[in-house]
């Protein structure tokens, strides 16, 4: 890794190290970065409007503890990474919906997911790190299917974690998640949007297991740390603006892992069999229980799952 980095500690944890990065495409992102440089890396990519916060230490600590260097970083437009300020016309977002969901293409948007996948791309020449591991979940899996397809050179293997490839006709998100991750707080007080950032982990989240006490210190830790519902806005455009990955999964050839929780109401089970049909000699987990997010409760399952397909 480069050794001129300039590290300084999270505020959020003790076993990894902040930094910025910036790429030769001219933006900055927020690294963090722990583990032992000498052993394999993966590369954590989040979701939609989801800051490095989504990535739960304790399931970073568990990949730590089994031999791998992790890193996670929030993506432009979200965090404390670059926010892109465009001034094109105003977007219907419904009729571009409409038109996603019938396979129609779409455009507009200030940048497509092609572009947060170069971001992945140049992060990891910046860092030196060669070829290595990649999870992404949901909107970051969409990231990072272009990734091991477009820059394969870069990924050994490969986890896809409650995500979709986009393809028309997949089972359509349920209402009540859908607007609850793209709806905005009833006001722009403090309190509303934790509030409504609470409502979202409980509404997307695995049934019986999201803890409210925990959750709404999450949701404090993220507000305090960056609030910037634009950055949502124009990455859900990325996404209506990016189309199917279906062809795109046939060039994958790296071994891949999907795993998907069998009460995921956000992106149902059906979106995570796509992708594993379509990406030859690909996995699938159906994970029982477990919604839209990575619990506690699973964790040492998940990291030691990950962890073998890592190591075989």
């Amino acid at each position: 890794m480069n050794s001129a980095l300039k590290f300084q500690d999270s505020p959020y944890t003790t076993f990894m190290q902040e930094t910025k990065i910036t790429l030769s495409n001219g933006l900055e992102l927020h690294v963090e970065i722990g583990g032992k440089s000498t052993d394999p890396t993966i590369l954590l990519i989040m979701g939609l409007g989801a800051q490095v916060l989504y990535w739960p230490d304790f399931f970073c600590k568990s990949l730590i503890d089994q031999g791998f260097q992790v890193i996670r970083f929030d993506n432009r437009d979200i965090g404390l990474s670059s926010k892109i300020h465009h001034a094109g016309p105003r977007l219907n977002t419904f009729k571009m919906m409409g038109r996603f969901s019938l396979g129609l293409k779409n455009q507009g948007a200030p940048y497509t997911l092609y572009d947060m996948a170069e971001d992945c791309a140049l992060l990891i020449d910046q860092l030196q790190l060669g070829k290595v591991h990649v999870i992404g979940a949901s909107m970051g899996g969409m990231i990072a299917q272009i990734l091991a397809a477009e820059y394969p050179e870069k990924v050994q293997r490969l986890i896809l974690l409650f995500t979709s490839n986009i393809q028309p006709f997949l089972p359509i998100p349920r209402p009540k998640q859908l607007f609850s991750l793209i709806g905005k707080p009833k006001s722009n007080d403090e309190n509303a949007i934790i509030n409504h950032t609470l409502k979202v982990f409980q509404i997307i989240g695995s049934p019986g297991l999201v803890n409210p006490i925990e959750t709404l210190q999450v949701a404090k830790k993220l507000y305090q740390r960056s609030y910037y519902p634009m950055g949502i806005l124009q990455q859900f455009l990325a996404i209506l603006c990016t189309g199917s990955l279906l062809q795109l999964d046939k060039r994958i050839k790296q071994p891949t892992l999907v795993v998907h929780g069998a009460c995921d109401r956000l992106l149902p089970p059906g979106h995570g069999k796509a992708i594993a049909k379509a990406i030859p000699g690909a996995k699938f987990e159906l994970i029982e229980g477990m919604g839209h997010d990575i619990p506690p409760h699973f964790i040492p399952y998940l990291s030691g799952l990950f962890a073998h397909h890592f190591k075989s």
